[in-house]
């Protein structure tokens, strides 16, 4: 698609219904690798990130095909550990699949990621977590030659300065097959985090977290190939949520969590937006004009998430009087 024409000045109603996450099914595509066998990865959308995912996991060897809504992984049989520049630079996200291929197959070559153009992505605090499990990582302009010495990874215990959702990601995908222990303090807590956990325990893992939030891993020997539902995507709810509040109307968000999404609708209630929520669904009634959203400081899970702040800016362009945005995340 070469252009969108859009013609505004009509209000949303109706209902939609919300596909699964995207920075969710991501990771739990890569560790799809760490298990021999079929897994069957439901409510999987269908986005450009999740075909680039299948193709890295095929040119490794493995068997990635959609079936409807869900998607058929098998690891059985993995041949390589190399993943081409062309098929690295497709998303941002792909370096998630470090942790995956070092896992099974004790040796990685890849490139930094691409993906959307939203400046530098750094991956400082994936590689240093690695590094500290036993990973030889080599960096030569760009490429990275990542060995296992040892030929397993090894527990370690791993402190992340910032709570990054896709370290996390990759340390817990690492460490289920990881020799003894990983204890990882500072890690993200996003729903994102806990379905991966619960789609890494459903296929033999053993990952709990203290009182404190700390995750601890202690390694096994193999996982086994399982079905898992992905959760829906918090991000696009809030986006369709923004929508409505933007364009005046009245709609239904339906298949959603309504409590991943409680640092949203503050702002859109308090902009005088009537907000009803069911254990799946949200409705948004907006009013004539909107009223200030107040301040919005965008912040780690549970606080407001720096992908909504753009969609609910929008909103807030057409809302008497003044509405702060303070950015620390991206």
């Amino acid at each position: 698609m070469s252009a969108y024409i859009i013609e505004g000045g009509h209000p949303l109603d109706g209902s939609v219904r919300i596909h699964g996450a995207k920075n969710s099914v991501l990771p739990i595509l890569a560790a799809c690798l760490l298990a021999p066998g079929e897994c069957v990865i439901h409510n999987c959308p269908e986005l450009s990130d999740v075909a680039a995912s299948l193709d890295i996991l095929r040119h490794l060897g493995c068997r990635a095909e959609r079936q409807g809504d869900a998607v058929v992984v098998d690891a059985s049989a993995p041949t390589g550990w190399d993943v081409p520049d062309a098929l690295m630079r497709e998303m941002r996200s792909s370096v998630i699949f470090l942790g995956a291929i070092l896992g099974r197959m004790g040796r990685a070559e890849l490139c930094a990621p691409g993906g959307c153009e939203l400046g530098p992505r750094p991956i400082d605090l994936h590689l240093a977590a690695l590094e500290r499990m036993g990973a030889v990582i080599r960096e030569d302009h760009g490429a990275l030659d990542c060995t296992v010495p040892m030929g397993r990874l090894h527990g370690a215990e791993i402190v992340l300065s910032f709570p990054s959702v896709g370290a996390t990601q990759n340390v817990l995908i690492a460490a289920v097959l990881a020799e003894g222990r990983t204890i990882l303090r500072g890690a993200a807590q996003e729903p994102e985090i806990d379905d991966l956990i619960r789609f890494l325990n459903g296929a033999g893992a053993r990952i709990r977290q203290d009182f404190a939030g700390t995750l601890i891993v202690d390694g096994v020997d193999s996982l086994h190939a399982v079905r898992h539902r992905v959760i829906p995507d918090r991000i696009a709810a809030a986006t369709y949520l923004c929508c409505a509040a933007a364009a005046g109307g009245s709609i239904t968000v339906e298949g959603c969590v309504p409590a991943h999404l409680a640092a949203v609708l503050p702002p859109l209630e308090q902009a005088g937006c009537r907000v009803r929520t069911w254990r799946d669904a949200v409705a948004i009634t907006v009013p004539e004009r909107l009223g200030s959203l107040g301040w919005v400081r965008t912040m780690p899970y549970p606080g407001f998430p720096t992908d909504a702040q753009a969609p609910l800016m929008a909103a807030a362009l057409k809302a008497d009087g003044t509405t702060v945005f303070t950015e620390t995340i991206f």
